[in-house]
């Protein structure tokens, strides 16, 4: 399925446990399926960056719910406090059971440093 991502600035702040969730719809509001899914999120400095500072991929900081159509991606409050980038920017990826890719979301990425350490 073709699909046009969506923009949406993602805002973590370091030293934190950062959960973040997205329902995945049609455009009747109805929830897609997402059984037989995988999907994969990296952040890099510059799009042209070789090296990403934040890579999840599913069972790795990204969970799917199957027919509720969510996308919850998390990083423990040590994996927030690794951070060493403060902006950058990303892309979210689903892949279905046969292999075709659709880019869900893109956007801005955002590190608030921590002040408590």
């Amino acid at each position: 399925m073709t699909i046009s991502p969506g923009n949406y600035d993602i805002t973590i702040y370091q030293g934190a446990t950062f959960t973040q969730q997205f329902t995945w719809k049609d455009q009747n509001g109805t929830a897609i399926d997402l059984t037989g899914y995988t999907a994969r999120m990296m952040a890099r400095t510059a799009v042209d960056n070789a090296t990403p500072f934040i890579s999840l991929a599913t069972g790795g900081g990204i969970a799917l719910g199957g027919a509720a159509g969510t996308i919850t991606l998390t990083m423990s409050d040590a994996q927030t406090a690794a951070l060493a980038a403060q902006y950058g920017v990303y892309d979210l990826e689903l892949i279905d059971g046969s292999g075709n890719v659709s880019r869900l979301l893109q956007g801005n990425l955002f590190v608030h440093k921590e002040i408590t350490r």
